[in-house]
């Protein structure tokens, strides 16, 4: 049995990212790049009006003092009627400058008398609200780095450079296979001695709400050859296998053979830590196989701890940092296991909830956290510092 930072350890260091894929950019938010993006072309690629004002030649306008208004140039227009040292043109934002024109004076600053113009600002400088060509972006120049998170704001920047797809790090897609003799589908009355299942609606909903869209969900009787198959089917497709129960050593746990069946190499298979001692981490080619506890808060706590690290590593990116938070009551436990404790964190200070068996589901309905008492600690005293994982729906 190893600890859970050497579990930790080991999950970061087997898994490497998915291989790269062309994804158009209305698909890319929260994808990674994989490779540089180099500008194609000048932002802005003409010089370009920062303002609704008059664009005039500098110079000229230091010379004559009022300028004549000869036209009016919008964002878009072909045509620029170019202007003479005693000339001017009505010109509105992001409209190109025309030939002759070097700096645009806002209309608040100007008088109008016919159509000669007038400015009311003796210090205007050359170049005053024009934006040059290249100003933001030169062409050929880094516009991107690889590994770079794609947000709204970068594929807004991208798309401005004309570029309609990105060489990127793709979501993975996750296989869940469920085994249980014992499990029964909501909605359907209970037989002598079923529960309901529930693992699967949770992971399904947990790996959405972590960016995995593609989750197939299959259910297998507890028998070696329904898993073996299973998990071989998923293997053949599926970068990502989850299986939940199964994964102790009674006689009807098939996961542990099942893997090596399929010839899953084994990274772990127990952990010092409650809940979710018999967790097994192991990989196969490009795929990740992670065998989850079976008792429903075993397979969340799992699954924050070390499935949501494993989709930033599939993903090529970084995974949360690691947040502290003062705990609101002191906590005690025996030395030699790590506890995962469900809590709500209000901000501020982090509470510790009840129904913390690992069988018990209630208070994961209520947890917007998880608390990590480390196995070497005894007692955490009120207001102590405590380590925790923000869980996100």
């Amino acid at each position: 049995m190893i600890s859970v930072p050497e579990a930790r350890s080991i999950v970061a260091a087997e898994i490497r990212p998915l291989s790269p894929v062309q994804v158009p950019l209305q698909h890319a938010n929260g994808l990674c790049t994989a490779e540089d993006i180099i500008s194609p072309i000048h932002i802005p690629g003409f010089a370009q009006s920062a303002m609704d004002g008059y664009a005039l030649h500098w110079e000229g306008w230091q010379q004559h003092r009022s300028l004549r208004i000869i036209g009016e140039i919008a964002a878009g227009d072909a045509y620029l009627p170019p202007i003479a040292p005693h000339e001017c043109v009505r010109i509105f934002t992001g409209a190109p400058v025309p030939p002759g024109a070097d700096t645009v004076i806002q209309k608040e600053l100007i008088r109008v008398e016919q159509d000669t113009l007038w400015i009311d600002k003796p210090d205007l400088a050359p170049g005053t609200n024009v934006r040059r060509v290249g100003s933001e972006m030169e062409r050929g120049t880094l516009a991107m780095p690889a590994g770079t998170l794609l947000v709204p704001g970068g594929i807004g920047f991208i798309a401005s450079l004309g570029i309609p797809q990105v060489l990127a790090i793709p979501r993975p897609y996750c296989a869940v296979i469920v085994t249980g003799n014992e499990l029964q589908q909501p909605g359907v009355p209970l037989s002598a001695g079923q529960v309901y299942e529930s693992n699967s609606f949770a992971l399904s909903a947990a790996l959405r709400a972590a960016g995995v869209e593609d989750v197939h969900v299959t259910f297998v009787q507890d028998t070696l050859a329904g898993v073996t198959k299973a998990l071989e089917t998923a293997l053949e497709t599926h970068p990502l296998v989850l299986l939940t129960g199964g994964i102790s050593a009674g006689d009807y746990d098939f996961v542990l053979p099942a893997t090596q069946a399929c010839g899953v190499r084994q990274h772990f298979h127990k952990i010092k830590q409650k809940p979710g001692k018999p967790l097994f981490f192991g990989t196969k080619n490009q795929s990740v196989v992670f065998g989850l506890p079976g008792n429903p808060a075993s397979v969340m706590t799992c699954f924050y701890q070390y499935v949501v690290p494993a989709l930033h590593y599939l993903s090529g990116t970084n995974a949360p940092p690691v947040r502290t938070a003062p705990l609101e009551t002191a906590y005690q436990k025996p030395i030699g296991l790590t506890h995962f404790l469900k809590a709500d964190y209000n901000g501020q200070s982090v509470r510790l909830l009840g129904a913390q068996e690992s069988f018990r589901m209630s208070s994961f309905a209520q947890a917007n956290c998880l608390v990590t008492i480390p196995e070497d600690t005894t007692r955490v005293e009120e207001g102590a510092l405590v380590e925790i994982t923000v869980l996100k729906g």
